[in-house]
């Protein structure tokens, strides 16, 4: 795996050290590879069938649509009891009294409900989800600390409904959630006994950051303690209490610290007036956001990880200033006055984003991996209204695969959130050696039937032989119609599926001695021909599917599938 590895991350280092392009708009039409890119960055992966739509278009007519494709997403269907022996099963459990014993279900179900919603392929595509799992990763509210299925989804709606329009108002609503209160201590903070947490990750991780790109401070200790007494005051009522019809967020202004407070040369020595009323908890709030946007590194830091989430981890200087600096005053702009939309739009129809030194520079998440896989091969997720033993088992694949492999999906281990988007090293830490051999027993699961896994009949979630059929054409007719080679079974098998071209050298290698075992390439075409004969005779079927399972099952160890 790591020699592969060496081989596929060589095609974007080579290229690192020449001039790159930058921000002006990509002109090409997009071909099946550019449209490749574009959704496996913009969505969890795309189909075949996606991509063969967006082939033809320009970068902005598609940037266009995935935008406008995020209204068919924005209101889907609530989460629902996943449990057959429960009377509640198939009910909504969001607007009954809150529930104890039921708590540690329904937490799972709400993560059950988003796994489905990112595989969802009942719509078009569009960059809601994914950009909502950024989101979820910025302004990290992990459900293992708050522990409330109400608090979890609320969440969730919150950065859905927001997340392609103004940064402010997310700012703001973030700063007010009662799940953020939870986890930051927030609902703690009152006059004369300030909690500083979430004034300092409001500072340090969600809005301005804590250096900018060359490790100058942007702040103040003295900062942290004046924004502190500017969130005192907030509580969240009826956070797990029995039989309570809502959670919410309160400001209680005698709780609240209504002095003036001061902030330092690098917020311009601004003041925020302090208030006494029922809307100085709001008030203040909004004064605080709007500072802390006027930062000149505000928003610098927001768009350096839009960048790193949709183009390349890695921001060298040039990148800084001729890619991050420029977006950064389009996002600030007046006309913007940072408007999420824009920015993206303007970020993924550029040449950086286009241009071959980025593709393939990120390592796939297990998100991307599991639910990728589950998209690319059609294997949709069932009605939960209609089928909900069978929706259960799906999205519960789901999650459990992301979980073995280190993304437990709304429960980052910390506030920074997932380390491999912030530690050292950021997606490669992806892969370690331990996690390759998990990666391998996730990808296995899609061709070989296991007795535990039922999500499909069969226990195979990929119909490899179907997919070779499908190339076919006349099946039946064995004397009339040449067999498929195997050549063209390999170029069925990796269509659209990786982003790097193979070699002509890892081409013959995987027929010759992967799929063909040492065998002339002629052998196929007698076996092929043989089952084409009499389809329905088991050991015929099972000598092509085995050439096809040792295939693909190679395929999907090799490091080129795991980039993206």
């Amino acid at each position: 795996m790591m020699l592969v590895l060496k081989n596929a991350t060589h095609h974007y280092n080579e290229t690192r050290g020449k001039n790159m392009p930058y921000l002006d708009t990509y002109q090409p039409l997009l071909d099946a590879r550019s449209a490749s890119h574009l959704l496996r960055r913009t969505t969890f992966g795309p189909t075949n069938q996606e991509i063969s739509a967006f082939t033809g278009l320009s970068p902005l007519q598609a940037i266009d649509q995935l935008i406008a494709n995020s209204s068919l997403h924005a209101s889907p269907p609530v989460p629902i009891d996943l449990d057959e022996t429960k009377a509640t099963a198939g009910q909504p459990f969001l607007n009954v009294p809150f529930n104890k014993d039921r708590r540690s279900d329904w937490c799972y179900y709400v993560r059950y409900w988003w796994a489905g919603l990112m595989a969802d392929q009942g719509k078009p595509p569009s960059i809601l989800e994914k950009l909502t799992a950024f989101w979820q990763n910025h302004f990290v509210v992990p459900q293992g600390v708050v522990f409330d299925y109400r608090l979890t989804h609320q969440n969730l709606q919150l950065l859905r409904n927001l997340a392609l329009g103004s940064f402010k108002t997310l700012a703001v609503e973030v700063t007010k959630d009662p799940g953020m209160l939870i986890f930051q201590n927030g609902n703690e903070n009152t006059k004369g006994r300030p909690n500083e947490n979430y004034a300092r990750e409001l500072q340090e991780l969600f809005v301005v950051g804590q250096a900018d790109f060359y490790g100058k401070p942007n702040y103040t200790e003295d900062d942290v303690k004046a924004a502190a007494k500017v969130l005192t005051g907030w509580q969240v009522r009826n956070y797990l209490i029995e039989n309570s019809t809502f959670c919410d967020a309160v400001f209680t202004p005698d709780r609240h610290d209504t002095g003036n407070k001061t902030f330092s040369s690098y917020y311009n020595n601004t003041q925020i007036t302090g208030r006494s009323d029922f809307e100085a908890g709001s008030q203040e709030i909004d004064d605080l956001i709007s500072m802390l946007l006027r930062h000149p590194h505000t928003p610098r830091f927001i768009c350096r990880k839009l960048y790193k989430w949709y183009v390349n981890p890695e921001v060298t200087a040039s990148i800084e200033e001729n890619v991050i600096a420029p977006l950064a005053t389009f996002f600030a702009s007046p006309e913007n006055n940072f408007s999420i939309a824009p920015v993206i739009r303007k970020l993924l129809s550029s040449d950086i984003f286009f241009a071959t030194q980025n593709r393939a520079a990120i390592m796939k998440s297990p998100m991307e991996l599991v639910i990728g896989m589950l998209r690319f091969y059609n294997v949709k997720p069932p009605d939960p209204q209609s089928n909900l033993a069978a929706f259960r088992r799906y999205s519960k694949f789901a999650y459990e695969n992301m979980s073995n492999l280190q993304l437990r999906l709304l429960d980052q281990p910390s506030v920074f959130g997932y380390p491999p988007y912030y530690q050292t090293g950021l997606s490669k830490n992806w892969i370690t050696g331990a996690l390759i051999g998990m990666r391998n027993r996730v990808t296995d699961q899609f061709i070989i039937a296991s007795p535990t896994q039922d999500i499909v009949p069969g226990g195979v979630l990929i119909d490899l032989v179907g997919m070779v059929k499908s190339i076919q054409p006349n099946f039946s007719d064995v004397a009339g119609t040449p067999s498929v080679t195997v050549e063209a079974v390999l170029q069925e098998f990796t269509r659209n599926l990786l982003a790097i071209d193979l070699t002509e050298g890892q081409k013959n290698f995987l027929i010759d001695t992967i799929m063909m075992k040492g065998l002339s390439r002629r052998n196929w075409v007698t076996e092929w021909n043989a089952y084409r004969e009499l389809p329905t005779k088991p050991e015929r079927y099972d000598v092509v599917m085995r050439r096809c399972r040792s295939l693909v099952r190679y395929i999907f160890h090799m490091a080129e599938f795991h980039l993206f």
